[in-house]
């Protein structure tokens, strides 16, 4: 089966991945709080900007599109707070995918209520 390659469905599924590593560092230091908010609205992008790729509608679409919009800046909150909080574990290139997925979800939810 060959798929067309997607740029927002391959930066999020790779950003899911990333997330899932970055919880179990969190949860091996104790931080279950912060990695239970991170795991479930950072993988949560990736899941619903795969559902859209099925959307029944351009509504359907873009509705999906901004629950992962969505999803994404608080993925971001809870990253930053890994940033600014003590003896937390951070990855600044977590926090640039993140800020790029932002902008490029932004642009196709632009781009869809043309």
């Amino acid at each position: 089966m060959s798929e067309k390659p997607n740029l927002i469905v391959d930066l999020t599924f790779s950003f899911s991945l990333k997330i899932i590593a970055f919880t179990e560092i969190l949860e091996s230091k104790k931080k279950f709080n912060m990695a239970n908010q991170l795991f479930r609205s950072g993988t949560s992008i990736g899941a619903n900007v795969s559902e859209a790729q099925g959307a029944e509608s351009k509504n359907d679409f873009k509705h999906k599109c901004k629950i992962a919009y969505k999803e994404a800046g608080e993925t971001e909150y809870w990253l930053k707070l890994c940033k600014f909080a003590e003896n937390y574990p951070f990855e600044q290139d977590m926090l640039d995918d993140i800020q790029s997925i932002i902008r490029i979800l932004g642009k196709i939810i632009a781009t869809t209520n043309n």
